[in-house]
């Protein structure tokens, strides 16, 4: 009986062996991607026509999109939403912080040289809105999700934005990064 068990113990052993011998070394499993960092994107505003915020109508509210490009060398994630502080132009404007909108995030996985995007929305007004009341940018400082270190885009789009930098539920907001 003790040779029986031996046996089928030893062929056991032999077969499991066997078995994994012959999986392939691409097979075996890899580490799920981390997070991106600043410095593994490239960061821009989306500039084609279709692209471009409304700038010159003052009836409804419109919207820009910057785009986030991984330039590393690795697969990474981004999930949530961007920090976007506005720079005015006018004096007086001084730095706005963009509140976030309602919009749950998603998880996105960014390959090397994928594009990602995010819109902001924007609630623009006449020129003619008196200066107390109205934003004009000029640069925007965008950090990625859970990053400190922030790119510097010249905002390309002229116009002005209803100043609401106090508002609870102001027109200006950022949406989560894919949306």
């Amino acid at each position: 009986m003790k040779n029986k068990l031996t046996a089928v113990t030893l062929a056991a052993i032999v077969v499991a062996g066997t078995a994994a011998a012959a999986v392939p070394a691409s097979a075996a499993v890899k580490a799920a991607p981390t997070r991106c960092h600043t410095a593994d994107l490239k960061a821009g505003f989306a500039l084609g026509d279709d692209a471009k915020p409304e700038m010159g109508q003052t009836e409804k509210q419109t919207q820009a999109f910057i785009w986030f490009t991984n330039k590393s060398d690795r697969t990474c994630t981004l999930s949530g939403f961007a920090g976007v502080d506005m720079v005015g132009a006018q004096k007086t404007d001084g730095t706005w912080s963009l509140a976030r909108s309602s919009k749950a995030p998603v998880k996105l996985v960014l390959e090397q040289g994928d594009t990602v995007d995010f819109s902001i929305t924007l609630l623009p007004v006449a020129a003619s809105t008196p200066k107390a009341q109205k934003f004009v940018p000029a640069k925007f400082l965008v950090t990625p999700p859970n990053e400190t270190a922030h790119f510097t885009l010249t905002w390309p789009f002229g116009g002005q934005i209803l100043k609401q930098d106090a508002a609870t539920h102001p027109g200006t907001y950022v949406n989560p990064i894919g949306q």
